[in-house]
């Protein structure tokens, strides 16, 4: 009994431990539970705080979406209004256009009728009339024409003849036309690659893009560039490449020259081919005193004024018959030179007389008269030997034969000149054509530049704009073209173009 009091004591101890274990558990568990309970109230709290100001601001979105759904409908409505109005009012223009035509209309029907009937009368009337003259006459309508017409024939008889003679001699005449048209056609055709030898120059081009730059926006860059040198620039299809037209081969070839470089430069615009083209024409003269140096010293001949070898020169440029001046001049120098040695002449002489022979061609476009007086005035002028300016004057027989040195230069120039293929007459006779028209052009008072392009069949006339108006630019115009006609033969036709152009220059400083 003793024995089961602490039994009973530890199994009271041990109850009444784990009873307070499981007060003090259960006060820390609801002390937990109250804690979690806390935060997930706050947590709920602040989810709905967030909701409603989502939901806010969610609602002032659509709010202001809607105003702006109510703006846009209303505009649109609006639009809708405004444009159903002028749709209303154009319909309304539309029904009173409608309404007009179809009063128009019915009224050009009734005029139509009333026409149809007046015709009808016509006819009638006429059909009436025609009765009664054929009761009349007692002839029917064909028998009065054919009487009309024997009674016609009688009496203008020879009038009849004296007219079907003109209209066979017309037909004869103009048959005739025809056929040296066609002639000249044929010929023309023939002779087309001779004359593109000695009238055209080729340019290559590095691509064919480079073509839209040379002819510039609305053609400016070409128009310039034919303006400034004075030919005509074709652009084709040909790949690659361009032509140069002109009778002048100094023209020819500054343009050329001037191409290439702005071709090598790419800077192609107005300004630019201004600059180009002085440039290239100065150095075309240096280029023109070489080829006179050059001329001077293949001959052998010394001691000359430089300006006498410059004008020399020139004649590099230029042809006669399609044979180039200076070489014409070398080889009749050489020639001459032989001769004379052999008939024991004065040889120095021959050779000057037969290098300047036609030195008068250099300047005869600018200096009235023949290239033979021209020459002599030249040579006069820079002091060369009368004996050699006797030689050279009498070598067309213009002059009488003074000397054996005059005989001479006469057999060498023409032993140069009719060597076979030397010269082309048909060719000279057209660029001779093209340097009149030019002549008559420049003639006229406040013409600066006149080129003849086209093959002769354009003249393009520059007046000075401070000395020519309008109207005496149209003045000019009708007056050139008058003496053309008067002065020149031609076929067909010859546009003049004056341009009168105003240019004002300024500088900023």
């Amino acid at each position: 009994m003793i024995a089961l009091i602490p039994l009973l004591v530890a199994i009271g101890s041990l109850i009444g431990g784990s009873v307070l274990g499981y007060l003090a558990r259960q006060s820390i568990a609801k002390r937990q539970a109250d804690t979690a309970e806390a935060k997930i109230d706050k947590l709920i709290t602040e989810a709905k705080t967030q909701a409603q100001e989502i939901i806010l601001k969610a609602k002032d979105k659509a709010v202001k979406a809607l105003d702006e759904i109510k703006r846009e409908t209303t505009r649109r409505e609006e639009e809708f209004r405004k444009t159903n109005q002028r749709l209303e009012r154009k319909e309304e223009v539309l029904d009173s256009k409608s309404v007009s035509l179809e009063n128009q209309e019915k009224d050009l029907r009734g005029k139509v009728e009333r026409v149809r009937e007046i015709k009808s009368e016509l006819e009638k009337l006429k059909e009436g009339e025609i009765v009664k003259l054929e009761e009349i006459s007692n002839l029917s309508q064909e028998q009065a024409k054919k009487e009309i017409l024997r009674l016609v024939e009688e009496k203008n008889k020879e009038e009849v003849f004296a007219r079907i003679q003109k209209m066979e001699r017309q037909g004869k005449e103009e048959l005739e036309k025809k056929a040296q048209d066609i002639m000249v056609s044929a010929l023309q055709r023939y002779s087309s690659s001779q004359a593109a030898e000695v009238t055209t120059t080729t340019v290559s081009l590095p691509s064919d893009e480079i073509k839209g730059k040379i002819i510039g926006r609305e053609g400016r860059n070409i128009r310039t560039l034919e303006r400034l040198t004075g030919v005509e620039i074709i652009i084709d299809d040909t790949p690659e490449t361009l032509i140069i037209s002109g009778f002048d081969p100094i023209r020819r070839q500054i343009a050329k020259m001037s191409l290439e470089k702005l071709i090598s430069d790419g800077r192609i615009q107005p300004a630019r081919i201004e600059e180009i083209v002085e440039k290239t024409k100065d150095e075309i003269g240096a280029k023109m005193k070489e080829a006179g140096e050059a001329a001077v010293y293949d001959v052998g001949i010394v001691g000359l004024d430089p300006r006498l070898i410059n004008l020399l020169g020139r004649l590099t440029f230029r042809t006669s018959f399609g044979q180039n001046v200076l070489l014409h001049s070398i080889e009749s120098a050489h020639l001459a030179g032989m001769l004379a040695a052999e008939l024991n002449a004065d040889v120095i002489v021959a050779k000057k007389a037969a290098l300047f022979h036609d030195i008068g061609k250099a300047v005869d476009h600018e200096i009235q008269g023949s290239h033979v007086e021209i020459g002599m005035k030249i040579l006069q002028k820079f002091g060369v030997d009368k004996k050699v300016i006797d030689a050279m004057k009498s070598h067309h027989e213009d002059y009488p034969f003074e000397t054996i040195e005059a005989s001479i230069v006469r057999a060498a120039e023409a032993t140069s000149a009719a060597r076979p293929g030397a010269r082309k007459e048909n060719l000279e006779n057209y660029l001779k054509r093209l340097e009149e028209l030019e002549k008559i052009a420049t003639g006229f008072e406040g013409v600066e530049k006149a080129y003849a392009i086209q093959a002769g069949r354009e003249i393009r006339v520059f007046v000075n704009p401070t000395k020519t108006d309008d109207l005496g630019a149209y003045k000019i115009a009708k007056e050139i073209a008058q003496e053309i006609e008067k002065e020149l033969k031609y076929p067909g036709e010859i546009k003049v173009s004056v341009i009168r152009e105003t240019r004002v220059i300024e500088y900023a400083r």
